[in-house]
């Protein structure tokens, strides 16, 4: 079979892939998106599902900062097209953005779906086609290859981009199946923003789904301050993800039950006359202490102390590490920076860039993860333009 015959294919149709697609099509390129699932964006359907936060509206070292260490030339992409610029973009697509109290940006219609539709209208007006169902399936000579419904088949393009994604949420597209074919470039995937798991007592069966609010969290180097969920298997929720990384690398969690107090604070109430009231009606009376933060005191904390400040400022949570990766929300790991250049390009394949998730670097939620792949796709599809326009 003769095949396909594009200036740029871009492998994967999430939010890097599309913004990667994109800048090839302005740049005036005939383009080909390429997603071996049935419909286009489907984890970033799931992220609008309870808002989508596309970004933080922060200071740019603050933000920046949130990625962790990654090299010099990865930490300009991101500052390239940061918050101001991914505001501007979505603004564009007719979708105006706010930003909440705590400088989490969402597009005012809330949901993905509005963005997306724009988003992909603005594509078909430039020209970019999609194949749908096409499971990349690796190199056959410098050709990209998959398997479709038609059958096997090969795409002949002047540049190529990757961006498959990570290991998690398989059923969304995720899958990591692409990492075989690029065998000595990969670092091993792991989950990043992830649930922990935790074997409950039968005494906690009452608070199974009740919000844990007012701790602030700690693990290792990492401190925060969110909520999160007693969940049947663990706890759940923005203020684990947010110490997920350190978790994962064995660091104990410690939680505040009553950050906005001192230890010595804390005491002195404690010591207000109790009477004939139960321990658990004098927490909530003098401490203001809810069900599920006694819980987790009882849970963890027994046998209980005399002198309980101590360890209401500071109760370690006895727990099995992270959930399983397809469970977590995004993956550590996956295409090494090492073996990509500051334009994104294969250091060993000239002419195929990569973007998104399935590189290694990993952020937590609040909107890192779609800022970081909205501005890899970016960069990615400016290189490969620039590529193209070469003699």
């Amino acid at each position: 079979m003769d095949p396909l015959k594009t200036e740029a294919l871009v492998i994967g149709a999430g939010p890097a892939g599309l913004m990667a697609a994109e800048m090839l099509a302005a740049a005036g390129h005939r383009v080909v998106v390429a997603d071996q699932m049935p419909t286009v964006g489907r984890k970033l359907l799931m992220a609008g599902k309870s808002g989508l936060n596309l970004t933080m509206n922060q200071p740019l070292p603050d933000y920046l900062a949130a990625f962790g260490e990654v090299p010099e030339w990865f930490r300009a992409i991101l500052a390239e097209f940061g918050p101001p610029g991914i505001m501007d973009w979505a603004e564009g697509l007719g979708q105006p953005v706010f930003a909440g109290s705590t400088g989490r940006v969402f597009p005012r219609a809330m949901k993905a779906s509005p963005l997306l539709r724009a988003w992909l209208a603005r594509l078909e007006r430039g020209g970019v086609g999609r194949r749908l169902r096409w499971r990349w399936t690796g190199w056959d000579g410098d050709q990209p290859s998959f398997e479709t419904p038609q059958g096997a088949v090969r795409v002949e393009a002047g540049a190529v981009v990757l961006a498959m994604g990570g290991a998690s949420w398989s059923r969304l597209g995720s899958d990591g199946g692409w990492a075989g074919q690029m065998a000595g470039l990969v670092a091993p995937f792991r989950p990043a923003n992830a649930g922990l798991a935790v074997r409950w007592s039968p005494h906690m069966a009452p608070h199974l789904g009740a919000p844990v609010k007012g701790c602030a969290l700690r693990a290792g180097q990492l401190r925060g301050r969110g909520e999160f969920v007693i969940s049947r298997r663990g706890l759940e929720g923005g203020g684990i993800y947010a110490v997920s990384r350190a978790l994962r690398d064995g660091a104990p969690l410690v939680l505040d039950l009553l950050p906005d107090l001192s230890e010595d604070t804390v005491r002195q109430r404690l010591a207000a006359p109790r009477g004939k009231a139960s321990l658990a009606t004098h927490l909530r009376k003098c401490l203001r202490l809810d069900p599920a933060r006694i819980a987790l005191l009882n849970e963890f904390g027994r046998p209980l102390p005399q002198d309980l400040a101590p360890l209401l400022k500071a109760l370690t949570v006895a727990h099995d590490g992270p959930r399983p990766l397809d469970e977590a929300i995004s993956t550590a790991g996956g295409l090494r920076l090492d073996a990509l250049d500051a334009g994104l390009m294969l250091r060993d394949r000239p002419g195929t860039f990569a973007a998104g998730e399935m590189l290694d670097w990993e952020a937590p939620t609040g909107g890192y993860l779609i800022s970081g792949c909205l501005a890899t796709g970016r960069r990615a599809g400016l290189s490969a333009a620039a590529h193209l326009r070469r003699p």
